[in-house]
């Protein structure tokens, strides 16, 4: 086989005549990693609202994270522009001697319930003015389309899966955009109950793509013996 400088390999296959086949380099792996705890003392719905950056043992969470993946590939790191996931891709960009490139698909969804303590239930039924937000929890309505998300989310995994020469990938986000992510590559409705995602803070969720999908292929929870001290709101 024969290979050029970056990306593009040709082989010559039997026949009449010479063939040639492109065999594209790309990743091996993308890991999407869910940011640590979050200091979040008033139990906000913070969304996309500035300054909730990480806890003490938020940071502690980041690094087991880090750590986790200690002697892998690692070639490219990536980003939510958001305070808490900047942090927590900090202990990666130390560890594997990378810089951190935002990537805005990475981020938080909108919510309109950002700034509040606000819980779904029976108090919707107290607050009048919330109602159309909550009529169609299929989309959902009080948020960002979760096809949207997942649009946006593999979007971003595809780009960064072709643009290395082989080696692994981390990608630092939220929980509700790997969420979508899992469900989508699993074939599973987007639409689910909040209180069973399967994505805890510091979490690695492990892609590889096979054909032409990605798959899920592993779930690691580096963080877990911080689990138990850990405060997990503020997530949409």
């Amino acid at each position: 086989m024969l290979c050029s400088d970056r990306i593009l390999c040709f082989s010559r296959e039997s026949g009449s005549e010479a063939k040639r086949r492109l065999v594209a380099v790309t990743a091996t792996q993308i890991h999407l990693v869910r940011h640590g705890e979050v200091y979040n003392p008033e139990g906000i719905l913070y969304g996309r609202l500035p300054g909730y950056h990480l806890s003490e043992l938020g940071r502690r969470m980041a690094g087991a994270a880090a750590a986790q993946l200690a002697g892998h590939p690692i070639v490219a790191l990536y980003a939510s522009p958001l305070q808490r996931a900047q942090e927590s891709a900090k202990p990666w960009a130390e560890g594997f001697g990378l810089e951190i490139n935002t990537d805005e698909r990475l981020i938080e969804p909108f919510n309109k319930f950002e700034g509040s303590t606000f819980e779904f239930g029976a108090a919707v039924l107290s607050r009048p003015r919330v109602w159309p937000w909550v009529l169609n929890p299929f989309k959902p309505s009080w948020g960002e389309p979760y096809a949207s998300v997942v649009t946006r989310m593999l979007s971003a995994i595809e780009e960064a899966w072709s643009s290395v020469d082989g080696g692994e990938i981390v990608m630092v986000s939220h929980q509700m955009p790997i969420v979508m992510v899992q469900r989508s590559v699993a074939g599973q409705k987007l639409f689910h109950d909040p209180r069973k995602r399967h994505c805890r803070l510091s979490s690695i969720t492990t892609l590889e793509k096979r054909g032409e999908r990605f798959v899920q292929v592993d779930y690691q929870d580096p963080a877990a013996d911080l689990l138990a001290q850990s405060i997990d709101l503020g997530a949409v």
